[in-house]
């Protein structure tokens, strides 16, 4: 082997080495808050010590289950999510359609239009949608968190039912027309049948989005209609204690359910792209 060539495997090797390094420190990032957050919410002392804790008790979930606002925020929360989810999934399952199969002047505009709140900030939308409802004279809390969850969600539901429209056979709908189908049959037994694993991917997306927002929901809610996250901004900052911690356990639960839910029934292969229709 001459010397050139193992001066290039060496720095292969060199930059496999780094590369794998800024992997695992990436990783080591992301992982090690939520490993802190979860011993916190097991935390045995009635007061926020020094790590690690002395003794390990479910005390603080108790306490997070007796709070009255927390429940009712949580009831909230999970009526908001639902909500969020059909009427999202409905929406953009319908946009996609229509996007994918028709052919109409300004057609990039209006799916740029659609997929807009991805790219504003939040905060933006939240304040922008307060003035907006108050000028309009809507004034339910309810009402006004589930137009701004919908509007956040409605993107991830058009975009995900969109990529699995158009990595789908249109050919079979065409078929099924021309076998004597109408178009609502073969929208019900044909096109949603492929559409199915974005549309199942966007609802999940929904439903979690809309737990865990908190950007929006601090300009749109109110005393009769409060959502989780913010009930937990709002006790950290008038008394921080570990019920804190174990709320978030609990959302970290339902997140790492959900991705169970999204891998078992259409699986991470297919949400990334595996499996679309080549001709």
């Amino acid at each position: 082997m001459s010397r050139q060539s193992l001066l290039v495997r060496t720095g292969d090797r060199i930059a496999g080495s780094l590369a794998y390094g800024v992997i695992g420190l990436g990783l080591a990032f992301l992982a090690i808050p939520l490993v802190i957050t979860c011993v916190m919410a097991f935390d045995a002392r009635t007061y926020l010590g020094p790590m690690p804790p002395p003794a390990l008790s479910l005390h603080w979930f108790e306490r997070l289950v007796s709070q009255a606002d927390i429940l009712a925020s949580l009831r909230t929360s999970l009526i908001l999510a639902v909500l969020t989810t059909v009427l999202s999934v409905t929406i953009g399952t319908a946009a996609a359609v229509g996007l994918a199969r028709g052919n109409f002047p300004g057609k990039a505009a209006l799916t740029s239009a659609f997929l807009s709140p991805l790219i504003v900030p939040p905060v933006v939308i939240g304040f922008g949608l307060l003035l907006f409802l108050s000028k309009a004279g809507i004034t339910n809390g309810m009402a006004r968190l589930l137009l701004g969850h919908v509007i956040v969600t409605l993107p991830y539901c058009i975009r995900t039912s969109l990529a699995s429209l158009l990595g789908s056979d249109q050919r079979l709908t065409e078929a099924a027309m021309v076998l004597g189908a109408t178009e609502r049959q073969a929208f019900w037994t044909i096109t949603l049948p492929l559409m199915r694993t974005g549309v199942v991917t966007g609802a999940i997306f929904a439903f979690a989005i809309s737990m865990d927002d908190v950007s929006i929901s601090l300009f749109l809610s109110d005393p009769s209609a409060t959502t989780l996250p913010v009930t937990l901004v709002s006790n950290m900052r008038a008394a921080f204690d570990l019920t804190i911690a174990a709320a978030a356990v609990v959302l970290i639960a339902v997140t790492a359910l959900l991705i169970v839910v999204l891998d078992r029934v259409v699986g991470f292969d297919t949400v990334v792209g595996q499996g679309l229709f080549r001709s």
